[in-house]
């Protein structure tokens, strides 16, 4: 089946690039799919973005092993130049299987340490908790996009020639061609496969139940060891926290130490104003010394006059 003639080569910035579509057993009939490819120009600007090809009106059953056999085996380009294949709500995640999230083990402080131990305690969790798949394969509907990424710049550049180039040869490459034992099989099989998947052999729940609890107990442990670190260090206020369970009198010179240190160090700068506050509270003292003085006095000359007049 040829290309037909009133297709443009180019609509809107984007090459199209036809694709054969093989007949299925449920339509037993060929057809031609168009994709658009353009480079990539995002928005926002990334560091990978000169080096990419952004792709619209993918096919429904597209996977990243489609595209890389695609822009490899099947436009004549070296293997491995594809790097990966970016689908639209999708960030660098298989097809089938959601791996953990990744996550940047370089902390710098004890604080970042501390907090990236319990992200991970987290992610245990929560991927202990992950129901398992109920479909062997993701399908997308038609029109999305996709963003391919590429070794280098050049890669990429060669690969917009290839697709011109077969738009020329008014050639369409075989959507799938090649895959059809490497990847899960569609229709009445999937749905099969999917019925399958909704119950779970009892040793892969207990397996999950297992991986769940032991990733819980890690938690609760590294929580009582954090606990404890609280209890017998003060924080930058110089108070400890109490908390469940006693110290030891070792842990409590040691926190009396180190607290009377922080306060004698905060009293530094205040040494003057506690200096002048004790002069004038001397100077008060004084005064209030002279007159109960002055007072009593007058008491005791008062007390003498009348013992006077008493004996006269």
């Amino acid at each position: 089946m040829d290309t037909p003639e009133d297709v443009p080569a180019q609509i809107a910035g984007y090459t199209i690039f036809p694709l054969s579509i093989p007949s299925l057993p449920s339509f037993p009939v060929s057809a031609v799919h168009y994709l658009y490819v353009a480079p990539h120009q995002p928005k926002v600007p990334s560091p990978t973005a000169s080096r990419s090809l952004f792709l619209t009106n993918t096919p429904f059953d597209s996977t990243e092993l489609h595209l890389k056999i695609l822009f490899s085996t099947q436009l004549g380009l070296p293997s491995g130049r594809v790097e990966d294949v970016e689908f639209e709500g999708r960030s660098r995640r298989n097809d089938s299987v959601e791996p953990a999230a990744s996550h940047d083990a370089n902390p710098t402080s004890s604080k970042k340490r501390k907090r990236s131990k319990e992200l991970d305690y987290e992610r245990e969790l929560e991927s202990a908790t992950t129901l398992p798949a109920v479909w062997d394969r993701e399908l997308r509907s038609n029109g999305r996009t996709a963003v391919i990424r590429f070794v280098d710049r050049s890669s990429m550049e060669t690969a917009l020639k290839a697709i011109k180039a077969v738009r020329k040869r008014r050639h369409k490459p075989i959507w799938g061609e090649g895959l059809q034992d490497k990847l899960p099989p569609l229709g009445s099989a999937r749905y099969l496969k999917h019925h399958e998947l909704l119950f779970p052999d009892k040793s892969k729940i207990l397996e999950n139940v297992n991986k769940y609890m032991t990733a819980y107990a890690a938690r609760e442990d590294a929580q009582k060891k954090l606990h404890a670190r609280q209890r017998q260090e003060p924080d930058e206020e110089g108070f400890i926290t109490v908390g469940r369970g006693g110290k030891s009198n070792a842990a409590r010179q040691e926190a009396a130490q180190a607290l009377a240190v922080k306060q004698k160090e905060k009293q530094k700068g205040l040494e003057d104003f506690y200096r002048f506050q004790s002069r004038e509270k001397n100077k008060q003292r004084a005064g209030e010394l002279k007159r109960r003085f002055d007072e009593d006095r007058e008491k005791v000359r008062q007390m003498r006059d009348r013992r006077g007049k008493l004996m006269v």
